[in-house]
């Protein structure tokens, strides 16, 4: 008695998993040996549209796109005309984001004493930030620091390690790209 019953189960089962599709458009009375029913996948949902511009931080924008350093010859702050078209790329990238705010950091090679670059690295950060406003850039959006020959970009005790560590460099404190 328990086989049949079993037996009789698993015959409804065969029967019911064979059953056609009723959204297949197949009636069961063409007699085809078709039993393969098709089940209609619906297609995945399109990709977001990429945004017209990527997230990016702005700093890295400023490094890679504006270019975040300006250069001075020895024992000056004044700014070389190559310095003046790098400031005026920086104000022109800080006049479309007005809501970023800014450090210039001023360095120094390592000749001299610590007190003397310190002061010279000032003074150089003072130049390029009053060239910005200048420019048009809000004198509250730009601060100044001087780390004088403490930060050097580059070790060495050569001309072309001096000349890439006498800078000012401009530095995203707060704010994002509009």
């Amino acid at each position: 008695m328990r086989m049949k019953i079993l037996g009789l189960m698993a015959a409804l089962l065969l029967v019911a998993g064979c059953e056609a599709d009723a959204t297949s458009g197949d009636t069961g009375t063409g007699g085809g040996t078709d039993t393969t029913a098709t089940t209609e996948v619906a297609p995945p949902p399109p990709p977001p549209p990429p945004s017209t511009a990527p997230e990016m931080d702005p700093q890295e924008y400023l490094v890679v796109n504006v270019g975040d350093r300006v250069f001075f010859d020895f024992n000056m702050s004044s700014l070389r005309p190559d310095a003046i078209d790098q400031l005026n790329r920086q104000a022109d990238f800080l006049k479309e984001n007005g809501g970023i705010m800014v450090v210039v950091e001023g360095h120094a090679d390592e000749r001299g004493t610590r007190e003397y670059n310190l002061a010279l690295g000032e003074r150089r950060a003072s130049s390029a930030r009053q060239y910005l406003e200048s420019m048009g850039v809000g004198g509250g959006r730009v601060d100044t620091i001087s780390y004088g020959k403490e930060r050097p970009a580059v070790l060495g005790s050569n001309e072309d390690a001096w000349a890439q560590n006498r800078r000012a460099v401009l530095v995203v404190k707060s704010g994002s790209m509009s």
